[in-house]
């Protein structure tokens, strides 16, 4: 059963790969629709392409679960240590290498690699781990939502830092 969930989550990370790198142009295909800004990217800033990890990989835990839940543990544990790391390790990475070259699409495309498979891999190490206690999957719920709410918070109401601004265009939020 071990390497089934294996073969589940390295499914899902070339899944959240392609959801995310196809999820990077919708806003604009979609008529720069203020609903579709909660969920695909609505600038160049950094904070908008960190949707690109949190969106897709709860598309791929909806489907997922009802193949793999009677098999693993802390599904929604799991699940929220992913989101947590997904977009924590694409700041870090893209932040210590554009300190010392200047930023690169093939580099970040990378990053975005690593995190969703650095991602995944935590996520499938919870799935396997022992039981944790269940009040901790209602505190993982709640983060996951929190999440989702301040990206749909800051998508609308940027603060004005570089974190939240538009590389291209010096905009903040929905253009």
């Amino acid at each position: 059963m071990r390497d089934k969930i294996f073969q589940w989550e390295l499914i899902g990370t070339v899944v959240i790969f392609l959801l995310g790198s196809g999820f990077h142009f919708l806003f604009q295909s979609l008529g720069n629709n203020p609903v579709a800004g909660v969920f695909f990217p609505v600038n160049e800033s950094v904070f908008e392409h960190l949707k690109l990890t949190l969106w897709p990989t709860l598309l791929w835990a909806v489907f997922s679960y009802g193949f793999i839940k009677s098999s693993v543990n802390n599904f929604i544990t799991a699940k929220a240590c992913a989101v947590l790391v997904m977009p924590l390790l694409t700041v870090a990475l893209f932040y210590a290498y554009t300190s010392f070259i200047e930023d690169n699409v093939i580099a970040d495309i990378l990053i975005f690699l690593v995190a969703v498979a650095s991602g995944q891999y935590v996520n499938y190490l919870f799935l396997k781990s022992s039981q944790l206690p269940k009040w901790l999957s209602g505190v993982s719920a709640c983060m996951i939502l929190v999440l989702a709410i301040i990206y749909t918070i800051f998508t609308f109401f940027p603060p004005y830092t570089s974190f939240f601004m538009d590389s291209n265009t010096g905009n903040y939020g929905i253009p």
